[in-house]
């Protein structure tokens, strides 16, 4: 049986420690090639100006701009420390020309309609006080037809799998945010339930030991 659903934070993460300890983690998985960059374009990502939600320290969708050509990437995320954080990475990368940061949050993100080819997140749908009007909102500023990928952690996913996730997860402060992560993460049947409830008509969500990830279609 399932465990329920508890909630983490509608604010993403702002204080400074847990930023710190985010970007080592992320920084790591990055370097093990463990970034879901690959399946993005694969999924049919790889051309003009897209949204990536979330972003977080931003190195997901800084990787994106590395393997794409002609691209531009809008980050937009809650946390205004996390921001600052991306932009320095992005500066980092030498990409600052072909990236923004946007800070605000997503229930009301300040785009207009149709103003993006594509979006992107991973590692951020738990965290959204009202997912579907958050999928409503991705759905409103891609132009029609265009694709959205979404992944994340499974909260459903086998207990062998999540204790090998806590036993492996670097630095080791970060073990308690994964916890409460994967406590808040949805299952891949009710990622589909809510999907079902908004604007985002053409989806499909696969699942993987760890997470599941949708492709969907405005």
């Amino acid at each position: 049986m399932t465990r329920a659903r508890v909630p983490e934070t509608n604010e993403g993460i702002q204080d400074e420690i847990t930023v710190t300890l985010f970007d080592q983690m992320q920084r790591r998985l990055r370097d093990r090639g463990f970034l879901e960059t690959k399946a993005i374009i694969k999924s049919g990502i790889s051309r003009g100006h897209v949204l990536e939600v979330g972003p977080g320290p931003g190195y997901l969708g800084l990787e994106w701009l590395k393997g794409t050509t002609g691209t531009r990437l809008t980050a937009f995320d809650i946390s205004p420390a996390m921001i600052e954080l991306a932009t320095r990475n992005a500066n980092e990368y030498g990409l600052a020309d072909r990236w923004r940061a946007v800070q605000g949050n997503a229930l009301r993100m300040p785009f207009d309609d149709s103003q993006f080819d594509a979006a992107f997140t991973n590692g951020s749908l738990h965290e959204w006080e009202e997912p579907t009007r958050v999928f409503d909102e991705i759905a409103r500023v891609l132009r029609p037809g265009g694709r959205c990928f979404v992944s994340d952690l499974r909260r459903d996913m086998p207990a062998a799998v999540r204790w090998l996730l806590h036993l492996t997860a670097r630095p080791k402060d970060i073990r308690p945010g994964l916890k409460t992560s994967i406590d808040a993460a949805y299952t891949a049947d009710e990622v589909r339930e809510l999907l079902a409830k908004t604007q985002l008509r053409q989806f499909s969500v696969s699942s993987n030991p760890i997470g599941f990830s949708v492709s969907a279609v405005a």
